[in-house]
């Protein structure tokens, strides 16, 4: 199992506003990234409930015919995205092998709750990080507290003429 994080961050590292706003992020993801050929080779993206909500806003449906886990306590609705998305529970751990048990191969975790959550589990892989030219000063952070620090292990870092840069990094062994 390939556990994978693909997310923008303005260059001080907020992923959102602090009400969520994603404002600050290039429209419509800005110039071509690596993000299309990235979710080409993903079986399933789980996120939390807040980022669930704040993609579901979003017309079209963005994940096509992915399968699209949420992960929550509560009872979600799902009636926008009827047959789309479904929901689990549980620790990252037990997440990851009921995914495995249906054939999952290569997630995406996305958001900024689970992403911390998985790497604190030890369960991530693979970060693609994109930093927008933009300082928005406070916000929802990509990183929180650990209980030990991750040693990463630089891929690539891409830039692109609108000033996005992208550094893919494997969680060092």
């Amino acid at each position: 199992m390939t556990v994978s994080v693909f997310i923008g961050t303005s260059l001080d590292g907020f992923i959102a506003r602090p009400n969520g706003a994603l404002d600050f992020l290039p429209e419509d993801g800005g110039e071509p990234h690596g993000y299309n050929e990235f979710i080409a080779t993903i079986d399933a993206i789980v996120m939390g409930r807040n980022t669930f909500e704040t993609v579901l806003a979003m017309s079209p449906w963005p994940y096509d015919k992915k399968r699209v886990v949420v992960l929550s306590s509560r009872p979600i609705d799902f009636s926008a995205v009827e047959g789309k998305v479904e929901q689990m529970s549980g620790a990252p751990a037990e997440i990851i092998a009921q995914l495995a048990a249906t054939g999952a191969r290569n997630l995406y975790i996305d958001g900024g709750i689970t992403i911390q959550g998985f790497l604190r589990a030890g369960l991530v892989q693979r970060l693609i990080i994109t930093r927008v030219p933009v300082l928005i000063g406070e916000g929802i952070p990509l990183f929180s507290t650990l209980p030990h620090d991750i040693h990463l292990r630089h891929i690539s870092t891409k830039s692109y003429p609108s000033g996005l840069v992208s550094s893919e990094y494997r969680i060092a062994d």
